[in-house]
């Protein structure tokens, strides 16, 4: 959840930056929401620890990656946070870390 929070808090210039529009935006929050009505009905101690499954296209993960490394430190409350998204997003990457 921290992440999508993250994702609605960048202003429009910094989406241009990122090279999204808000369609882009929209559609990776609509995979957000979805992901997050699967969890609906596990106990809330657990939803922190629970794997978030999102089926996105490449070109997503990239944006996702660059998003978690530029803007999520400015906005996660942990730095937990910061080191599960960005593991998640690697395993989840076809291209090999530069």
């Amino acid at each position: 959840m921290e992440f999508a929070l993250a994702l609605l808090s960048v202003p429009p210039e910094d989406l241009e930056e990122l090279g999204w529009s808000f369609a882009d935006r929209k559609r990776l929050l609509d995979h957000f929401l979805r992901s997050g009505k699967a969890a609906q009905g596990h106990a809330p101690d657990r939803l922190g620890a629970m794997p978030i499954k999102l089926s996105l296209p490449q070109r997503d993960v990239d944006r996702l990656q660059h998003f978690a490394r530029r803007e999520l430190p400015k906005a996660a409350s942990s730095a937990g946070v910061i080191d599960r998204v960005l593991a998640a997003l690697d395993r989840a990457s076809h291209r090999q870390r530069r």
